[in-house]
């Protein structure tokens, strides 16, 4: 029985350690390699290096810088942005906040859009785990614990015709909107503008 006891405590220790290693904190720390490659760093809040990212992988780092459960980077083979944690471990894609430029989200009242492959949104918290899961065709960052979705939407292009090669701009036009809280509750949906919405709820686009 004592070796049984003492067996499970073992594994208890095992577990919290593991899994509080999995939650470190980090942050990325950029030096310039070459004209037009960075190298990365995975660092703690001591600067210690946690990890050297490969420089042929990781392209890009756009996100503002601290310590954090999660870093944001364009991954070269990945589409899209991609949220990684401490390990590079790929936590989930993150939604890119302006139609044809390169702008991953970022946490607002500490949460984050994220995207899944059928281009669905969701989000995530501030220590990378998925609370909503990926399902509204377009929805606003949250305000007051509040977002604004839309349903039945359309691409409409800025320029007459779309670009075959290049960044395209467009904008988002939805045929129904509604409101949900920070648990994913849908607290009212209808054929209503966005405007009528975001007036309802003092929802400002910042």
């Amino acid at each position: 029985m004592r070796n049984l006891k003492s067996s499970i405590v073992l594994i208890t220790l095992i577990f919290f350690s593991i899994n509080s290693y999995c939650q470190k904190k980090f942050k990325v720390k950029i030096e310039e390699k070459y004209e037009t490659v960075n190298q990365y760093y995975l660092v703690d809040e001591k600067e210690n290096i946690l990890h050297e990212l490969d420089t042929s992988k990781y392209y890009a780092f756009l996100t503002e810088n601290s310590l954090k459960h999660f870093a944001v980077f364009g991954i070269k083979g990945e589409s899209g942005w991609s949220a990684i944690d401490s390990n590079e471990k790929i936590l989930f894609k993150v939604y890119n906040s302006v139609n044809g430029e390169p702008s991953p989200d970022n946490l607002i009242e500490n949460k984050i859009r994220i995207i899944d492959k059928n281009d669905k949104i969701g989000f995530a918290n501030e220590k990378g785990e998925i609370i909503i899961k990926p399902q509204f065709e377009v929805i606003t960052s949250f305000q007051n614990n509040r977002a604004i979705f839309g349903k039945k939407c359309e691409k409409e292009y800025w320029e007459k015709e779309k670009h075959e090669n290049g960044c395209n701009h467009f904008s988002i036009k939805c045929a129904q909107h509604g409101i949900i809280n920070e648990k994913g509750e849908i607290l009212k949906f209808g054929n209503y503008t966005f405007e009528e919405i975001a007036t309802e709820i003092n929802w400002k686009n910042e």
